[in-house]
């Protein structure tokens, strides 16, 4: 009996570890049931990133990167130290899924356009194969510590960024969790990363909602970021409305944070302003329009004891002045009186 028990345990382990065969399928080989056995296990990893060198042909732009590839002064160092030296760093390029043998490039956009200007065939690269997602993350976390990149890059960089990390997976937000929430909780993320405050991003982010126009402002040091933002509030409409002061006024006069923060607060109480509302806030003096005098304390140490604070400097100052306005008003006066006799 025990004998007959032993038998039965063994056949049992030998039908759990066996793969079950249609008996209608009697040509099924060794290697095909191993095949059928390695298909039955969980999907395998990704492949590890590799070196490879990959013909520029072959090499698409990240789709709508934020980057801007300028031919400028640091683009002629850079095609003058590739020409000497090679490409030191490789792209970084991921395989594109609906196109067999191309390649979208994740970080060297810069690279691949001066490789372009010295006439190269190919580059090297470091694949890595990953979905656009990670791929968003890996482009912005590459270019995040360049030290010149615009405001407009780093809003759409942040931005993109973002959207990625809401949709990838084990980064859903928990149930009755709020938007607001999600992306608070995103920002963090992000400024983390990038060695910025949460409120910063958000407000890089926030540009991303301003008219070509006024961004490309902001990129030009034009308008400051606090005005910027206060901006991103407002309807297109509104925002044509001040884009079409600036250029009326030959581009001399730009909002002030104070001015949109009134722009913005006729709109939220009204719903609309019109053209020449926005003129009369722009049109208005700034605080650093107003002209300022200064004078260097030594050369007011002849006229002060030492011990006189810049406070009481100025109110003698202006209490002198003012004994002089009211003395000549009286020698006009009694100038006048002369006149009439």
């Amino acid at each position: 009996m025990k004998m007959e028990t032993k038998e039965a345990a063994k056949k049992a382990a030998k039908k759990k570890d066996s793969v079950v065969i249609d008996k209608k399928d009697a040509t099924v080989t060794d290697t095909e049931i191993k095949v059928n056995v390695a298909e039955a296990k969980p999907e395998a990893a990704a492949p590890k990133a590799k070196s490879l060198i990959i013909k520029l042909e072959d090499l698409e732009p990240f789709k709508e990167h934020p980057y801007k590839v300028i031919e400028n002064d640091s683009m002629t160092e850079l095609i003058d130290s590739i020409r000497v030296h090679g490409i030191l760093n490789p792209l970084l390029v991921r395989p594109l899924e609906s196109k067999d043998g191309r390649y979208e490039i994740i970080s060297g956009h810069r690279r691949f356009f001066a490789a372009q200007k010295l006439g190269m065939k190919k580059v090297p690269c470091t694949v890595h194969y990953v979905d656009r997602d990670a791929a968003t993350v890996m482009m912005v976390d590459s270019n995040c510590q360049r030290t010149e990149l615009l405001p407009s890059e780093k809003a759409f960089a942040y931005k993109m960024k973002m959207d990625a990390i809401k949709r990838m997976p084990g980064r859903k937000p928990a149930e009755n969790v709020s938007p607001v929430e999600t992306q608070k909780r995103s920002s963090e993320i992000i400024a983390k990363e990038a060695g910025e405050s949460r409120a910063q991003i958000d407000r890089y982010i926030r540009l991303t909602y301003l008219v070509s126009e006024l961004l490309q402002f902001v990129d030009e040091g034009k308008i400051g970021m606090r005005p910027a933002v206060e901006m991103s509030y407002l309807d297109e409409e509104t925002q044509r409305c001040i884009v079409d002061r600036i250029d009326d006024s030959g581009k001399t006069i730009f909002p002030s944070h104070a001015q949109t923060r009134r722009i913005r607060e006729i709109v939220a109480k009204d719903g609309s302003i019109s053209y020449d509302d926005v003129a009369a806030i722009m049109d208005e003096q700034k605080p650093n329009q107003i002209e300022k005098v200064s004078i260097r304390r030594e050369d007011l140490t002849k006229y002060f004891p030492p011990s006189y604070t810049p406070e009481q400097i100025i109110k003698a100052i202006l209490g002198a002045l003012e004994k002089q306005k009211q003395q000549e008003l009286q020698r006009k006066e009694r100038q006048r009186d002369m006149n009439a006799r």
